[in-house]
């Protein structure tokens, strides 16, 4: 700059100035040194402030292709703000969509689902938002209470179930929905296919936020999902396979921890919530990769709900409220037949390049293996709450999977689609957790970055040298 280049030519006649006159005018040298520090400092300082913008407004930190789908940054971004996060805010606030089916032990009332099979649960939460609201027998709908015609045996709540499956398949059957049956996921833990000692939690009363639930127990839980079932992949994997299972997991991960610090316990005195800005930018915002898999996990997910169109479609959304329940069928079809959606980005995720190659198979066993076992770690969560939304995005997750590698085909059409009320419930909530993060994290993620990086970004290396310069020029021995 004009203004360094001055000093640092001045600095040399005052080193001769202090040379010739002494120690006394020394002094009086360093003063106006200071004075003219203060000035060019000011001067930096507007040059800073007021330089010119050479960035439109609509400049994006993310912009192409999200890696490994077929749809680029802002469509998505576009996509969600005008289609599907409205549709989506709606849908799950019917009464469809609202309850949850969760198990719950009959010699322990007050604790839901099944024990942790890893470690002993020891897990703590610190406030009263850490617990569950169960619904009365008398608020859940009367259709969910209704035993299943076409369900597998029923016998006594087993906490593991289900024979993995191996086969792959690209179609879903045309005549799609065949009422709703109780059918194990071989790509989770659970098993289903018992109603015997299931309740219902209502999931507007259950919202997904900060509970308190942090520490050694926390972190073990994603720990052990990532050293042990979810390996980060290195830049010279070649398997896309085990790059999409540690996307997804990492994409669900951002999309928690966005929900967390969005709605946040600013102060429990004065019972305050809000955004924790800081937190979204420490735990999502400042990793690239992290933003990149939530829309890339977003991406997956919608890919299952638009190949299921058909079935979605046809499905019996029954609660024995009549007008909630044609608005539900409504907003479903207006999402999985959206033309807005089919133009944008008609194939959000090609799920027809997996499984290739001569160990296809034996690979698919395992990544589902894996993922089984990321489903049983829900059970060790010792949150309630977090317990509750880890199981139901983890279940969406494992119903995705499920539907984009279905077992069905034209060689095994006695293998159709067959989707759980709960399964199809869960996808939907966390197809909507989804887009509310990717809504987040474009809206307020610009604006937090560059407050939060202004803070720890160290000053800019010319205006470094420059105050180095100074410094060498008062330095007289």
């Amino acid at each position: 700059m004009a203004e360094a280049e001055v000093v640092v030519g001045n600095s040399k006649k005052i080193r001769k100035l202090v040379e010739v006159k002494g120690w006394k005018s020394k002094w009086a040298v360093i003063g106006a040194v200071v004075v003219l520090m203060v000035a060019v400092s000011l001067t930096l300082k507007h040059d800073r402030d007021h330089k010119p913008c050479h960035c439109s407004q609509d400049s994006r930190k993310y912009t192409g292709v999200v890696e490994d789908c077929c749809c680029d940054y802002e469509t998505v971004d576009n996509i969600n703000e005008a289609v599907l996060h409205p549709l989506l805010q709606e849908l799950v606030k019917t009464p469809f969509f609202r309850y949850f089916k969760v198990e719950y032990q009959l010699s322990l009332p007050v604790k839901l689902w099944c024990d942790c099979p890893f470690w002993p649960d020891d897990g703590m939460c610190n406030l009263r938002d850490c617990s569950v609201c169960e619904c009365p027998e008398d608020e859940f709908p009367e259709p969910f209470k209704k035993a299943m015609l076409h369900g597998l045996p029923s016998g006594n709540l087993k906490c593991q179930g289900g024979n993995l499956q191996d086969v792959v398949d690209r179609t879903l059957d045309s005549k799609a929905f065949r009422g709703w049956i109780e059918v194990d996921n071989p790509w989770t833990h659970d098993d289903e296919t018992d109603n015997r000692e299931m309740t219902y939690v209502n999931l507007q009363l259950n919202p997904e936020r900060y509970t308190g639930y942090t520490g050694a127990t926390a972190r073990r839980i994603w720990d052990a999902i990532y050293s042990e079932n979810c390996p980060k992949y290195t830049s010279g994997e070649i398997c896309p396979e085990r790059r999409v299972l540690y996307k997804l997991i990492s994409g669900l991960h951002s999309s928690i921890s966005t929900h967390i610090a969005s709605d946040y316990l600013l102060d429990e005195t004065k019972n305050l919530w809000g955004r924790n800005l800081e937190l979204m930018y420490d735990r999502v915002l400042r990793f690239p990769d992290r933003v990149r898999n939530l829309y890339f996990t977003f991406m997956f997910v919608l890919r299952a709900v638009a190949k299921a169109a058909t079935y979605l479609e046809q499905a019996e959304y029954d609660t024995g409220n009549l007008e909630e329940d044609l608005k539900a069928h409504a907003l479903m079809r207006q999402l999985v037949y959206n033309p807005k959606l089919q133009a944008a980005c008609p194939l959000p995720f090609a799920e027809a390049k997996m499984w290739q190659g001569q160990g296809g198979p034996e690979l698919k066993l395992e990544i589902q293996k894996n993922f089984k076992n990321i489903s049983a770690l829900m059970d060790c969560v010792g949150c309630e709450k977090c317990r509750l939304w880890g199981k139901l995005q983890v279940l969406g997750l494992g119903t995705a999977l499920k539907i984009l590698f279905s077992v069905e085909g034209n060689n095994q059409e006695n293998q159709p689609l067959q989707l759980q009320r709960n399964e199809v419930i869960a996808l939907v909530n966390l197809l909507h957790r989804l887009s509310e993060s990717v809504k987040l994290v474009q809206e307020i993620g610009p604006s937090i970055e560059q407050t939060m990086e202004g803070f720890i970004s160290p000053p800019p290396q010319q205006e470094t040298r420059f105050w180095q310069r100074i410094r060498r020029a008062v330095c007289i021995n």
